[in-house]
């Protein structure tokens, strides 16, 4: 049985155009008031549950609230640690 020939492929060179300077954006640093209102969200809504279980009967605004203090301290610090994912 006769051999097969074998084709040789030219080595591939991209266009002159595609091998130019893209510019690319770097992002800086984050603002420190980004970094103060992150961790404060995060103090604020530790602070909000911890004052929820200790003086729920003594303030009247608290025990209004009901359950409700949960979301609000759990929204706190969500809100927060999501505010991390952009932080520089």
């Amino acid at each position: 049985m006769p051999k097969s020939k074998v084709r040789k492929k030219s080595v591939y060179t991209p266009p002159a155009e595609a091998l130019g300077a893209t510019k690319v954006r770097v992002a800086g640093p984050s603002h420190p008031f980004y970094v103060a209102v992150m961790l404060g969200l995060m103090l604020l809504g530790l602070l909000w549950l911890v004052v929820n279980y200790l003086a729920i009967d003594k303030i009247p605004l608290l025990n209004s609230l009901g359950n409700w203090n949960f979301l609000i301290g759990f929204t706190l610090m969500v809100t927060g640690l999501l505010m991390t994912m952009r932080w520089r």
